[in-house]
């Protein structure tokens, strides 16, 4: 039944092909009912994909004169399922016009292939919402749900067994007698550690390594520089880890061997652990709390944070009530905070949210420090005001100006940098002084 389908679309297809017309906005292609452009350069005119069914692609797009995705560079094919077209003329929508062997150049909205087909919120910056995406399409197989499941579960086989015989080659050939627990895990203690042992809700400071069996390195904390903190019995790596470290405690070392069944499984992780991977670990334990002993010392964390927040704070107010003084500025401050100093009164146009302003600035620290200049590099700055493109006040200062005029903002550091700061240059609760010159709006 589903190859007189198939066979039916297959002509009625042809018959869209034939019948489309030949000329159009772009030259050489031909132009579908639903408004895909296309060109045919190899056809073999047999049997087409149907929905549902999975097909192997190579495939490269982009815009006219360059490339944004290539699979003959990482020489990995694409596999796709067929589904209902998403938009008129889309991509799917394309693929049932191939046939295997076929090879053909689609051109598709690429403001409908982002938003709708790779559901991205944002165009990329070099594409407009009125640009067009060239697809260069060579179809290699079709295949149905059953046949891709069929082949799946021949190839787990046989890295399943293929995984086998590379742990017995491991365990021969480094000597390990060690019998595995009844999850399959080896565990090897190669230091002894002290106190209780780890149970579950404990916290537990370790350092921990990953090799895939064949020595190749996927993770260690000693490369990262710190060991990580993690809560017992709750899910964090593999559960032949959880069940190594159960059996350790505070100063102990081990090296684990983990199969793939109490690891990644037949998934894999990431394209980094291959699927039905034997994974090698080395764990030390550098620090065992329970849970009583590690909310203690988070609530003492806390409460020097909020101290140290109180005082940064503290300092910060300081700061802007010293430079108000000092510079005899009589302005009040805005309800956010802002002190704007009007300093030469614009008498062009006035720039308001959603309108694209261009500024020269300086930026200060209260005790006069420069950070910065758009004067010394003599390049303006361009933003669209309201738009969350710069710090809120910014948004707010700027738009309160002219074009022409200039001002001096006093910006507190909610609508600055806040208490993270910026860089090494604006540490947390950095009040910041700017003068700035509003030169266009558009």
């Amino acid at each position: 039944m589903k190859k007189s389908i198939k066979s039916y679309l297959s002509v009625l297809v042809a018959a869209v092909l034939i019948f489309s017309a030949c000329d159009s906005k772009y030259p050489g292609f031909k132009k579908t009912d639903t408004g895909l452009y296309y060109k045919i350069h190899i056809s073999n005119d047999t049997l087409k994909p149907v929905l549902s069914d999975i097909v192997s692609i190579d495939m490269e797009y982009g815009p006219k004169d360059s490339m944004i995705f290539s699979s003959y560079k990482s020489n990995r094919p694409v596999k796709i399922p067929i589904i209902e077209p998403q938009f008129k003329g889309d991509f799917y929508e394309a693929l049932t016009y191939l046939s295997v062997g076929d090879s053909a150049t689609f051109i598709i909205s690429a403001d409908s292939f982002f938003h709708i087909t790779a559901r991205s919120p944002k165009l990329p910056p070099f594409i407009d919402s009125n640009s067009v995406l060239y697809f260069n399409v060579k179809l290699n197989s079709i295949q149905t749900e059953e046949e891709v499941k069929k082949e799946e579960q021949e190839k787990n086989a046989i890295l399943k067994i293929e995984e086998g015989e590379k742990l017995k080659l491991y365990l021969s050939d480094n000597k390990i007698t060690t019998k595995p627990t009844e999850s399959g895990l080896y565990y090897i203690e190669t230091k002894r550690g002290s106190g209780l042992r780890i149970d579950t809700s404990d916290w537990v400071k370790i350092h921990f390594s990953i090799n895939l069996i064949n020595g190749n390195k996927v993770f260690s904390t000693r490369d990262r520089g710190e060991p990580i903190e993690i809560e017992c019995g709750k899910k964090f790596d593999t559960d032949g880890l959880e069940e190594a470290i159960r059996k350790m405690k505070k100063g102990g070392k081990a090296n684990l061997i983990v199969p793939s069944s109490i690891a990644f499984g037949e998934m894999g992780r990431g394209g980094v652990i291959p699927p039905f991977s034997t994974l090698l670990y080395d764990v030390e334990i550098i620090d065992v709390r329970s849970k009583a002993e590690y909310e203690k010392e988070k609530a003492k964390e806390r409460e020097k944070q909020k101290a140290e927040k109180q005082k940064l704070m503290k300092s910060e107010k300081t700061k802007i009530t010293k430079y108000i003084n000092d510079n005899n500025i009589t302005t009040k401050p805005t309800k956010d905070g802002l002190y704007y100093i009007e300093t030469l009164k614009g008498t062009g146009e006035k720039a308001e949210s959603g309108k694209k302003v261009k500024v020269h600035y300086s930026l200060y620290l209260t005790d006069g420090t420069k950070l910065q200049s758009s004067l010394d590099s003599g390049q303006p700055f361009e933003f669209t005001l309201g738009k969350g493109q710069v710090i809120r006040g910014w948004d707010e200062g700027i738009s309160m100006m002219s074009e022409g005029g200039k001002a001096k903002l006093i910006i507190p550091s909610i609508i600055g940098y806040g208490e993270r700061g910026k860089g090494s240059d604006i540490p947390p609760f950095t009040p910041l002084v700017f003068e700035v010159e509003l030169l266009e709006v558009n």
